[in-house]
């Protein structure tokens, strides 16, 4: 099977976390453990200079696997981010087909009513039909036997019985009213059938329509199935993703976990060795390792005092939650909410959202960026603290934390202080 992206991306960073942490097993086997005991191993103590750079190194080791982590979990947000758009499109694909259900449920009920329509309809011909001809067989049984009558005898006939020439005149009116009501009921009954007909004829035309609405929407039901079952096969394909991310994670914390241990031993080695040397002053000479992680990076990029200030600052915050429209930096605030707070706690006033953000302060570069600057994405907003990182609100799931300034595309860089 052929490796996805994300899977080469995972493997790599794990080899470079793998080599950090070989390179820490050397240096510490090249020094002496911190736990072996003075039978096993017997030499000189390093000395504070020694110790301090042993503290850098570990201090830079732990830095670059917090990174990878940092890395990692980007990742995995902009994993989590196609799986909440894919579950999004699933639900509203679902939402469809059920519409599509309901139409198709009520053509279906059209066309049994339609039937029933046509079926009455149907009836009504046959009867009306049926009238037809049997007032027209009347008219013609009647119409022969008035002309069988119709001749010299038969009218002297007539005169010679009761009531004259006025009886006999009476008579005739009386066949010809006869032979014209016939004419109009035949004539009535063939209009009737004729619009029975048409009827009937619309009916089975409305009825093939909505036979092809219904086979439309069975279609169209069917699309939307196709288009469900490839997003069923992607958002199972970007969970694996997920799940490969959490488990890479996790690792990588267990080993930073370690990592950190070893450093906070030698750091108390350290403290040890000053309050030797010092009589208990210990306070200036480890301030710089005690505050945050990420307080010598910040120190060691270039800028403006206050702009580290504000950096320190907000890496203080690092791991609380993030809360939509919220400002505050201890309950929770968004990405713009953050940014703002930082610079109001210091008596700066800037934008509340991300897009106004965007314009406050002067542009620069990236290349030129140091701590306090603002760093703008689309849709976003974070705090630059130097070395290539900032401290950002990112997401609900991950709340404050430290990420790569590149790990999506850069609009801006906002300098404020």
């Amino acid at each position: 099977m052929k490796k996805t992206t994300a899977d080469r991306k995972v493997n790599n960073v794990k080899r470079r976390l793998v080599s950090a942490l070989l390179l820490a097993a050397v240096t510490l086997t090249a020094t002496g453990s911190v736990w072996e005991s003075p039978a096993e191993t017997v030499q000189a103590a390093p000395s504070m200079g020694e110790l301090q750079n042993r503290i850098n190194n570990h201090q830079n080791q732990l830095n670059n696997i917090n990174s990878q982590i940092n890395s990692l979990q980007d990742e995995q947000d902009l994993v989590q981010e196609k799986i909440d758009d894919l579950n999004a499109e699933i639900i509203n694909t679902m939402t469809s087909i059920g519409m599509k259900e309901d139409e198709i449920a009520e053509k279906e009920t059209e066309l049994a009513d339609k039937q029933v329509q046509i079926d009455q309809t149907q009836e009504e011909y046959n009867i009306a039909k049926e009238k037809e001809e049997k007032q027209h067989n009347d008219m013609i049984t009647r119409m022969r036997m008035m002309y069988e009558n119709d001749s010299s005898e038969n009218y002297v006939n007539l005169l010679l019985q009761g009531g004259g020439l006025s009886g006999m005149l009476n008579r005739m009116d009386f066949v010809e009213s006869v032979y014209e009501y016939d004419r109009q009921k035949l004539q009535e009954y063939e209009e009737t059938k004729e619009q029975v007909l048409a009827l009937w004829n619309q009916l089975e035309e409305e009825k093939t329509q909505l036979q092809a609405d219904k086979d439309q929407l069975e279609a169209d039901k069917a699309d939307l199935e196709s288009q469900k079952s490839e997003l069923d096969v992607m958002l199972a394909k970007k969970k694996k993703e997920s799940a490969n991310f959490d488990a890479e994670i996790k690792k990588a914390k267990q080993e930073a976990s370690v990592a950190k241990a070893l450093l906070q031993q030698e750091q108390k080695q350290l403290k040890q060795l000053q309050a030797q040397a010092q009589r208990g002053n210990t306070a200036a000479a480890t301030g710089s390792y005690t505050t945050t992680n990420y307080t010598s990076v910040i120190d060691n990029a270039s800028g403006s005092d206050m702009g580290k200030r504000l950096a320190k600052y907000a890496c203080q915050y690092i791991g609380n939650p993030y809360v939509a429209g919220g400002t505050s930096l201890t309950n929770g605030a968004d990405c713009s909410g953050f940014t703002f707070r930082i610079y109001s706690d210091f008596g700066y006033s800037i934008p509340r959202t991300s897009y106004e953000q965007r314009s406050c302060g002067t542009g620069v570069d990236y290349s030129s960026a140091q701590p306090g600057d603002l760093i703008c994405y689309d849709g976003h907003v974070a705090m630059y603290i130097g070395g290539g990182l900032i401290v950002h609100a990112s997401t609900q799931r991950t709340g404050i934390k430290v990420s790569n300034a590149n790990y999506r595309p850069i609009l801006a860089v906002r300098r404020v202080v």
